[in-house]
């Protein structure tokens, strides 16, 4: 029997190392932490009981994600569930961009922009079961529908101020920003567009989900599936020479570029260990966890029923913040996402004791504290969060990276989202999956796609495993 092994096991490596079993290899993977998940992982840290997700916390993109669909992941126990409000960004004075399920809905909430956020947003929503492949996929491929995807992709290479000017109101400007904003890239540069308009796409299609009893969810289906057809999984094992390696026909990494030039050293070819050794990182993460009784008591009303929170104020104030963090200074108000996956899945609580997730864009190995500054700008929007919370847990970028070498300096997107690496992954080449070893793959986020939970980066680099071993034709 052919044999795949695949080192690493985030949602990547474990959609990898499923889709490989399913198609009839004898798949290993190695996980060098002490549980498979990578940024699917979900802890009680905090209070028995109450449930927190490491890093990854909701899925617009994975719910329609081709490669988990192939896997029914329902069959394994995975439960999608969405809140009343996907997303909420509160202004100043009270009010918010709201966004909702429906794109009319949506547009309905966004008054005299409404029409425009209808025009930029329907057709693509409309036609995502048809788009998925193609906009999850790399883009220098050939697209299974070239029309609907150049509709789609024309707005997203824009930058993400300048399509900002398409609305008038400060709250849909400012909602705009907020979504931009989680791909921690300057909203003035090309392409800055392109993350916010696939969450948007995606997350009208089938909502901002999260997965019920956390993320993990994700990753233990997977594994189940992985399970099911012969696979096994081994972790506790940490990969850092490529003589631990078992032989196998195919290997696919779970890894970032800089691990893998480390891993292979001279074995790689000059040029894909120059490109990897010099791949580019990203903003950093500090992420707080709360256990606040009662809930966080937010202004705006919509907040209050929102799975996802934005606190960034204006527009233009997101903006500097962004600038300043990709700059290496760390902002007086940061960008700060929170989530209330509870409102969707109760199960997470604890009585009347509710788990808030929130963290903050910080500078690329930034070691200040930047508590402080998220409970400063949670209660700008909701005076009285500090009495209600009873306990809290930092992240601080350093301790991403002790959990998961690939978020290294806490860059949690595993690469800075700079034009090249939107199209072209970790390195210039034909096939983004390629180390340029004959049957070793990168399959991790710093390839096509890119960050997310939808495991596309492991299905992407699963087709040119399968195109090496005479499976699947080129092309």
């Amino acid at each position: 029997m052919t044999s795949a092994l695949v080192v690493g096991g985030g949602p990547n490596g474990l959609a990898a190392a499923a889709l490989l079993a399913k198609a009839g290899l004898r798949v290993t993977l190695l996980e060098a932490a002490d549980e498979v998940g990578g940024g699917t992982r979900s802890h009680e840290a905090l209070l028995p009981g109450l449930l927190h997700d490491h890093c990854s916390a909701v899925h617009p993109m994975a719910v329609t994600s081709p490669a988990l669909r192939s896997l029914d992941l329902a069959r394994h126990g995975l439960r999608w569930r969405l809140p009343e409000v996907d997303c909420a960004h509160p202004l100043d004075d009270g009010s918010a961009g709201v966004l909702l399920r429906s794109v009319e809905d949506t547009a309905r909430m966004l008054g005299v922009d409404g029409a425009r956020y209808r025009a930029l947003l329907a057709p693509s929503v409309r036609d995502w079961e048809l788009l998925a492949e193609d906009v999850m996929g790399p883009l220098l491929g050939v697209p299974g529908h070239p029309l609907l995807l150049a509709r789609f992709g024309l707005p997203t290479v824009l930058p993400a101020t300048l399509l900002a000017r398409l609305f008038r109101t400060p709250q849909a400007r400012a909602l705009w920003a907020g979504v931009a904003a989680h791909a921690c890239r300057p909203p003035s540069r090309p392409l800055s567009s392109a993350i916010g308009l696939g969450l948007l796409t995606a997350g009208h299609h089938a909502g901002w989900a999260v997965a019920e009893g956390g993320s993990r969810s994700i990753a233990r289906a997977l594994e189940r599936v992985l399970s099911e057809h012969g696979g096994e999984v081994h972790t506790g094992v940490r990969v850092t020479r490529a003589a631990q390696l078992p032989p196998a026909d195919v290997t696919l990494l779970d890894l970032d570029p800089g691990q893998v030039a480390r891993i292979y050293g001279d074995r790689l070819p000059p040029r894909v260990r120059a490109a990897y050794t010099r791949f580019r990182r990203g903003p950093g993460a500090f992420k707080v966890d709360l256990a606040v009784e009662d809930g966080v008591p937010w202004t705006n009303p919509y907040a209050r029923r929102a799975g996802t929170v934005h606190l960034g104020g204006a527009a233009a104030e997101i903006a500097q913040a962004e600038k300043d963090v990709v700059a290496g200074r760390m902002p007086k108000r940061p960008f700060v996402l929170v989530g209330q996956q509870y409102l969707a899945d109760p199960s997470r609580s604890a009585g009347n004791t509710h788990p808030v997730w929130t963290y903050a864009h910080v500078p690329h190995g930034y070691d200040g504290d930047a508590t402080e500054a998220v409970l400063r700008q949670l209660e700008r929007f909701a005076p009285g969060t500090r009495e209600r919370v009873t306990a809290l847990r930092v992240t601080r970028p350093a301790d991403f990276e002790a959990a998961n070498p690939n978020f290294a300096g806490g860059d949690i997107l595993t690469g800075a989202e700079t034009v090249p690496r939107l199209i072209l992954g970790a390195r210039p080449a034909r096939d983004p999956y390629s180390t340029g070893l004959p049957g070793v793959f990168l399959c991790s986020a710093a390839t096509p796609p890119g960050p997310g939970a939808h495991g596309m980066c492991g299905a992407g680099a699963v087709r040119s495993a399968l195109r090496h071993l005479g499976v699947l034709r080129p092309g």
